[in-house]
């Protein structure tokens, strides 16, 4: 397991993260749900957009194993074909 953080925030707020905070590079690089709607960020230090609430997060902070379940749901993921 890794030491990173996650969270899902909706891509209309990318404008308010400052991706040198964060793993991801950009709004491009971002792991999005299917409806193209909410992105997924990471890090290992907290930014301060997080810290100070500037950000609104969908739902709570996650370990590596919630977001890994969470990107697994119909909603972030097709199913595999059979």
């Amino acid at each position: 397991m890794n030491n990173k953080s996650y969270i899902v925030i909706e891509l209309s707020d990318t404008n308010l993260v400052l991706f040198s905070q964060v793993d991801q590079q950009s709004a491009q690089s971002m792991r999005r749900n299917l409806a193209n709607t909410q992105g997924l960020l990471s890090y290992r230090v907290t930014p301060s957009f997080v810290t100070d609430s500037s950000l609104p997060i969908v739902g709570d902070v996650m370990n590596q194993t919630e977001a890994l379940a969470l990107m697994a749901t119909s909603d972030w993921s097709t199913p595999d074909p059979e």
